[in-house]
This record gives C-alpha cells, structure tokens and sequence, in this order.
C-alpha cells in the first residue's frame, strides 16, 4: 500500500487542463473546474486550462502544444473517452504517446467498478508519455475527474508517496533524446 514520506519535501508540478467537450465553455465545465481546484488544492501549479471541441485535429494541436512547452511537467484531458461517434479523445492523443501507461487504464477501472460497477467500461480512460510530458485521459464526469485524480494522480503526482511515483522518475524521461546515436560517437 502507497504511503507519504512525509520527511521529502513536495515538489510543485506545472500541469495543464484540457477539456474536450462540443458543448462546455469555461463557466460551465464543472470537470475542468474540479481538476484545476483539486490540482491547486494539492500544491501543483496549473499551468494552463482550455477547452477544445471533439476534433482530433483540435485536440491534437493543443497537446502537441503543451508537450513541446518546457514549464509543463503534465496534462490531464477530461472529456471524449466514451463510445460515441463524437468521443475521439483517445484517438488524438494515442498516437502521440512514445509510451503507453497501460497500469492507468487498469488502476482507474478498478476504482470506478467499485464506485459504478460494470458501467466502467464505458470509459476508455487512457494515458502516456510523450516529449518528457505525462498525459492522463479521464472521463468529463466530474465524478470521474475527481476520482481520478483523488484515487491515482495526486498521490503518484506527489513526490514524497511511496514505494514509488512519477516525480521522482521525472529527470529520466527524456534520457533516451540525450544518447548518442552510436557507440563513440560525440555529443
């Protein structure tokens, strides 16, 4: 079981909210709004918040974006992981992942069955890395949003919870950009 080191000191991250909605604008996306109050309630900085529609190119564009900004550690979407024909969430931002987070998808439908049951599987909540940038995909219920990021992200996004979490892996995550290319061969 995770616990707190609470000997570590916390180390602020800049994280960027993205909502994906054709209907939502920022007075009135309560998902958005709960994980940009939850992530300056835990010490984060957010470093950004927009709202795009259900475009993959959109989405995209705003992601592609935020991963070559240096002063964003990570982004969290909320929004577009359903089944219906305008939820595309999953396939904008897929393809930009170098690596896939497998044990997110895992771990956040383990505690929504316990919460909503089968209904789950209605979710494709999906996450990655990509350009040195985590990037987690939620659902746009604020439900979800909150028990995403008060089930999985606040602790692995808090570098003092232990056996493990994501800041302290964070200056490696870009090491494979700073290899040479060949034995011997000079930088």
């Amino acid at each position: 079981m995770a616990s707190t080191n609470e000997s570590k000191q916390f180390i602020p991250l800049n994280i960027a909210v993205l909502t994906v909605s054709d209907t939502r604008a920022l007075a009135d996306d309560k998902s958005g709004q709960t994980l940009a109050d939850r992530i300056v309630e835990a010490g984060h900085h957010l470093a950004a918040r927009e709202i795009v529609t259900d475009d993959v190119e959109a989405i995209r564009a705003v992601i592609r974006r935020w991963i070559a900004d240096a002063g964003i550690d990570a982004v969290v979407t909320t929004g577009g992981t359903g089944f219906t024909g305008r939820d595309v969430t999953p396939e904008a931002i897929e393809p930009l992942f170098e690596k896939r987070m497998d044990g997110f998808s895992i771990a956040f439908h383990m505690m929504s069955h316990a919460k909503i049951g089968t209904s789950t599987i209605q979710s494709r909540a999906t996450a990655g890395v990509a350009g040195a940038t985590y990037i987690f995909c939620l659902p746009g219920s604020p439900g979800a949003c909150r028990d995403g990021w008060d089930g999985i992200l606040k602790p692995q996004l808090d570098y003092r919870t232990r056996p493990c979490n994501f800041v302290e892996i964070m200056p490696r995550l870009d090491e494979h950009l700073r290899r040479p290319k060949a034995q011997g061969a000079t930088v």
